[in-house]
């Protein structure tokens, strides 16, 4: 939404921080996978929901304001930060509460939000899904994680089922999927056989290389012993820094800022970025949230039966409908 309202340099940093091909229209991609994962009567496995908070003098410009509806399925209102900016506040946080069941209810700290405040953009995302195959709680037990030289107790599940797995010989590493119930969800976890090939994982990981991994021709259907620990993954971060460092350094900038497709006010600009997620997976399934605020290979021979998550692992929450990425994660210490 930052970029529907950005033009000239900032707009051009925008896009190359996010990668974003100036052949492609992200916003046309994005109004379709929000109408997919939000269409009437799917289940409630994954919902998505925007919504940008301006200070009432800010002036927002219509083709801006009716974009924000037909992409984002988001209204702007406008809030008074300048006289009360604390209720300004509550009032955005109680909006990510409602909208992450509960799970997030502080997005934005004390100190976030001041009588300077203009703009305030809120992406919030909530996946509850259930295992297609789930976990047996008789069976968990108290086994150890690896993390380096040091070992710690977890409380790690286990099943013996079909699944689609494979292995990638040149890192080397596991891929296992599991799917949620209704077929629109699945994790992809992939576990380095030893702690020494995460970093190489690491600098393989991309999006295209994921996609090639998990293509069904590179996939075996086969009968695995899986071990996975239960885990709750929370985290907080100030991604302003971040992405300045990446080169998105104008929008930040109030003589550079440049949001004229936004408002008529020519000192608009983010002052913070700030992104929470919370991820809980169990023997019945996932819990993931995710919360952000602008205050503007082939089949191996080699394939194991056993996938052991007893050493860190990275996994991905993938929409199926539209092969989107929704969550990532690397769990080493659980």
């Amino acid at each position: 939404m930052v970029l529907e309202g950005a033009t000239g340099e900032t707009a051009e940093q925008i896009q190359q921080v996010l990668s974003l091909s100036k052949n492609t229209d992200v916003h046309q991609s994005f109004q379709s996978f929000l109408a997919e994962v939000n269409k009437t009567g799917a289940p409630p496995l994954l919902r998505v929901a925007n919504a940008l908070f301006g200070e009432k003098t800010c002036g927002f410009l219509s083709p801006f304001k009716e974009s924000c509806q037909k992409f984002y399925f988001s209204n702007v209102e406008e809030l008074d930060f300048a006289h009360m900016p604390e209720a300004a506040r509550k009032h955005i946080n109680d909006w990510v509460e409602e909208k992450t069941e509960g799970k997030i209810s502080e997005l934005l700290a004390n100190d976030s939000v001041d009588v300077m405040t203009n703009l305030v953009l809120v992406n919030a995302i909530y996946f509850n899904g259930k295992w297609e195959k789930p976990f047996d709680k008789a069976k968990t037990a108290e086994k150890m994680f690896n993390i380096s030289e040091k070992q710690k107790p977890v409380q790690m599940m286990y099943q013996r089922s079909t699944f689609s797995m494979t292995f990638i010989e040149d890192i080397p590493t596991q891929i296992l999927v599991l799917p949620y119930a209704g077929g629109h969800m699945d994790m992809v976890i992939l576990l380095p056989v030893e702690n020494k090939h995460l970093k190489m994982l690491k600098k393989r990981l991309t999006s295209e290389n994921l996609v090639d991994w998990i293509n069904p021709e590179m996939m075996n259907e086969i009968e695995v012993e899986v071990f996975l620990p239960k885990f709750i993954l929370a985290e907080h971060l100030d991604v302003e820094v971040i992405l300045q460092k990446l080169g998105m350094l104008d929008a930040f900038d109030k003589t550079k800022a440049d949001f004229s497709k936004m408002s008529a006010r020519n000192d608009l600009c983010l002052s913070k970025v700030i992104h929470k997620a919370y991820v809980e997976v169990n023997e019945e399934g996932t819990v993931a949230v995710s919360s952000t605020a602008a205050v503007m290979m082939t089949r191996s021979e080699r394939m194991s039966l056993e996938f052991k998550a007893d050493h860190p692992f990275i996994f991905y929450l993938i929409e199926k409908q539209t092969n989107k990425i929704v969550f990532i994660g690397e769990v080493t210490s659980p």
